[in-house]
């Protein structure tokens, strides 16, 4: 399954304080499952973003809806698809 990873920042007017933030992590992995989207890690940020999401996911299309699902809780995002290192490296490997 392709994997992917998301760098959120979060509208502070969205929420009463930092606890809460926390919390919304379990109901977004919940509303993800439902997707067939497997969370791999989440990981708060230091700098311009303020969290890290890494994920399975079986298509693009699901991606969207769990990007859109993020969304709905007053989160804004960058998606990307990841692969490995090993495995970026067989692909390199492949092209000589």
């Amino acid at each position: 399954m392709p994997k992917y990873v998301s760098m959120v920042t979060v509208e502070d007017r969205e929420f009463q304080n930092v606890q809460e933030l926390a919390s919304i992590w379990g109901e977004i992995r919940r509303e993800l499952e439902e997707f067939e989207v497997d969370v791999i890690d989440t990981y708060a940020v230091l700098g311009s973003y303020d969290f890290l999401l890494i994920f399975d996911a079986p298509d693009r299309d699901t991606v969207f809806q769990a990007a859109i699902t993020i969304e709905g809780y007053g989160m804004d995002l960058q998606t990307m698809e990841i692969t490995h290192t090993d495995r970026f490296a067989d692909l390199v490997d492949d092209r000589a």
